[in-house]
């Protein structure tokens, strides 16, 4: 994967100055990566990746899958040269501690909705770069990835609404322009702007912005003639009473753009 090469030539340059200096040739290793605070391990591939791509001599085990909540404890551990398991070690922290925090702070809202019906969509507020490996996080965590980019789905927001002259315009437009199969969705901010979009017979509203009374109203003048979509500022503290207004989705940007780094470590002793 380019990503771990470049992450991997970020770090480490012309070389690990530290370990060539302090580390005798030929040492053997274990690594142990430990979890240490309860969450959703995510990414544990990809570390995995990095160790190879460091030497592929390395021997990795894991202990643990992706998108199961654990306790803390020990996830892997990686064999083999001591240098080669310290070059690959912060590379590896790095993807792993923020694909997991990713999917342990995606685990909350699910858990959050739970009995509402409403699902947990990701967005675009992602890494440049490490969109696929951060949606794939959001996944692991039970979540639902929307659009992958922008050449997957049309979503008509408040700008290109703007540029087509309103709302209503710019749904028939996108309806009209859409390639077969893909899904259209419109953003929607006030309840005249639903009726605008619902009369050019979208199928995906994106409701921004809404009170939860706002949502609630939006749902009964919807009356199941299409999906709609809560969305905008929506928190951990606020994510149920945005779903148990009836919506079928409800999306959140910090899944991606502002989950913390799950803490997690690698110890290693010589053999």
């Amino acid at each position: 994967m380019d990503l771990i090469d470049r992450a991997l030539a970020e770090d480490v340059g012309d070389g690990d100055l530290t370990t060539a200096a302090v580390v005798r040739e030929g040492t053997r290793a274990r690594g142990r990566i430990e979890q240490r605070a309860a969450g959703v391990p995510a990414g544990l591939g990809v570390a995995e990746e990095v160790f190879s791509r460091v030497d592929p001599g390395l021997v990795w085990r894991s202990y643990a899958r992706d998108g199961t909540w654990r306790e803390p404890g020990v996830l892997a551990d990686v064999t083999g040269d001591g240098a080669a398991i310290l070059r690959g070690e912060r590379v590896a922290l790095n993807f792993l501690g923020r694909l997991s925090g990713i999917a342990t702070l995606t685990a909350l809202y699910v858990r959050a909705v739970e009995g509402t019906g409403a699902r947990i969509l990701d967005t675009r507020k992602t890494t440049p770069g490490m969109r696929a490996l951060e949606k794939e996080a959001v996944r692991a965590g039970g979540g639902v990835s929307h659009r992958a980019g922008l050449s997957d789905a049309l979503l008509v927001k408040e700008n290109h609404a703007a540029l087509a002259g309103g709302v209503g315009e710019a749904a028939r437009r996108a309806l009209s322009g859409a390639p077969p199969g893909l899904l259209v969705e419109v953003e929607c901010a006030t309840l005249d702007e639903v009726r605008k979009a619902l009369e050019a017979g979208v199928p995906r509203l994106l409701l921004d912005n809404m009170s939860p009374a706002d949502l609630r109203r939006a749902v009964d003048l919807v009356a199941g003639r299409a999906e709609l979509e809560a969305s905008g500022g929506i928190t951990l503290e606020t994510v149920r009473a945005a779903a148990a207004t009836g919506v079928d989705y409800v999306s959140v940007g910090a899944l991606t753009h502002s989950a913390p780094a799950l803490d997690v470590s690698l110890l290693i002793e010589p053999l």
